[in-house]
């Protein structure tokens, strides 16, 4: 994936240039993983640029942090003010993507990480464009279990999280698969690496719920919505494997997949092995929604100018 950043970089209340956005090697993060992250995204559209669900961005950012004890020394109101600022200093007016990480800094190697720690906050923007295959991806389940809460906190969007989606992405891409898709410790469907499932059966909607260590997405609760407003079921509970290969329609969402369609599970296709009708729709009025395109969801972007 080709990586084209912006100039400007906000870190710790300053602005300065991206090659100036560094950190030193002892920094804690770099050793333990602790840092919290957020992925949002900026839309042009209507002679502006709209930042999707900011508030809820910020807010998940957070929580994130108050579960480590990252004691991130800036309000939500700040925050948010500081993401519009350098996208404004940037001069932006493309559709971006938006980065902002908590992490402890200069601590030692002590693990105890407490509100006295010294924690930094940066916000990085770069240009993004598709992540997965708008016309559908072929998925594998992993042989590597999503974390759970009683180990590692999946609700928290932590770094360290992450190193258990390099493990399923490097084995599906092995493999030749586009994605993978993770089960949780009871052997029932969890998430993607980066994205949370949803499956079609009989017409109803289906995704697993908190207890299956997926990550409260964002995208994952637009999709409901806008599923629930077309008039379809949605259901979430446990979903044993075996439903993948019985599914109709299989997609994945996702800030950075947003809405993707899964055509095949281990070489199973899924349904006729084309984007199914349901997907399609419910594709089609995200896109729409993010962009201001439809009244009922403008509540949901924050424009820049």
């Amino acid at each position: 994936m080709e990586f084209n950043n912006f100039r400007y970089v906000w870190l710790d209340g300053e602005k300065i240039p991206w090659e100036e956005a560094k950190v030193h090697v002892m920094t804690h993060a770099i050793h333990y993983g602790t840092s919290v992250i957020e992925g949002i995204r900026a839309y042009a559209s209507h002679n502006n640029l709209y930042i999707f669900r900011l508030e809820d961005h910020v807010k998940r950012l957070l929580d994130s942090a108050r579960v480590y004890s990252l004691n991130i020394k800036y309000s939500k109101e700040e925050i948010i003010k500081a993401i519009i600022d350098i996208i404004k200093y940037n001069q932006i007016k493309s559709s971006c993507y938006i980065r902002p990480i908590g992490f402890a800094g200069f601590n030692g190697i002590d693990l105890y990480i407490n509100d006295n720690s010294l924690v930094h906050l940066a916000i990085l923007l770069f240009r993004f464009e598709g992540y997965l295959n708008i016309n559908g991806i072929k998925a594998a389940v992993s042989s590597w279990r999503r974390i759970s809460d009683p180990s590692l906190p999946p609700l928290a969007k932590a770094g360290g999280n992450y190193l258990n989606s390099v493990l399923a992405t490097q084995e599906c891409k092995k493999n030749n698969y586009d994605e993978a898709i993770m089960l949780d410790s009871q052997g029932n469907v969890s998430e993607a690496p980066g994205e949370n499932v949803f499956i079609i059966r009989n017409g109803r909607i289906f995704t697993p719920g908190l207890s299956s260590g997926i990550l409260e997405g964002i995208t994952r609760d637009t999709a409901i919505n806008i599923a629930k407003d077309l008039g379809y079921e949605v259901i979430e509970r446990s979903i044993p494997r075996t439903e993948l290969y019985l599914a109709e329609e299989i997609f994945l969402t996702g800030t950075a997949a947003e809405i993707t369609p899964v055509i095949s599970i281990d070489n199973h296709k899924v349904g006729d092995g084309k984007v199914g009708r349901i997907t399609s729709i419910i594709k089609d009025t995200y896109s729409k929604a993010v962009r201001g395109d439809i009244e009922k969801y403008r509540g949901w972007l924050t424009p820049v100018y």
